[in-house]
């Protein structure tokens, strides 16, 4: 997990989607959520289609750092209605992970008395810099 940026508190989130294969060959279903704009998938086939509006809504959750609020299912039902309406799960916890940035090794030069003290108080000076940059970049 990241510490010091803000990430979801829950380990699941669902959010009810709309499986749609009237614009598609017949079995090849889009998926969209209706509560959360932008998450999208595609399969050919019911569970192919379900593993994409996974991917598609962890996707978004994790950009957006926001939890969406969700529509009762009925409601989506009678919304949508000849489509197949059914909750889908994000694993925010395996989102994290698959999405996790790569780090890359940068050298930098700092005053000595500054390395000394910093290493004497046990600064992970790794963390210090990748901290600082988020807050000035952010």
């Amino acid at each position: 997990m990241y510490k010091g940026t803000k990430y979801y508190k829950e380990k699941f989130y669902t959010y009810p989607a709309v499986l749609d294969d009237s614009e598609n060959e017949k079995g090849t279903y889009t998926v969209t959520f209706p509560d959360v704009p932008g998450a999208i998938g595609e399969g050919k086939g019911i569970s192919e289609a379900i593993a994409s509006g996974k991917e598609g809504l962890e996707s978004i959750l994790i950009a957006s750092n926001e939890p969406y609020t969700n529509s009762p299912i009925e409601k989506v039902k009678k919304d949508n209605p000849n489509k197949i309406v059914t909750y889908i799960l994000a694993d925010m916890e395996e989102a994290r992970e698959i999405t996790k940035p790569a780090t890359v090794k940068k050298n930098t030069t700092i005053p000595r008395d500054l390395a000394i003290k910093g290493e004497k108080a046990g600064v992970n000076f790794s963390k210090l810099l990748t901290d600082a940059l988020r807050v000035k970049l952010s």
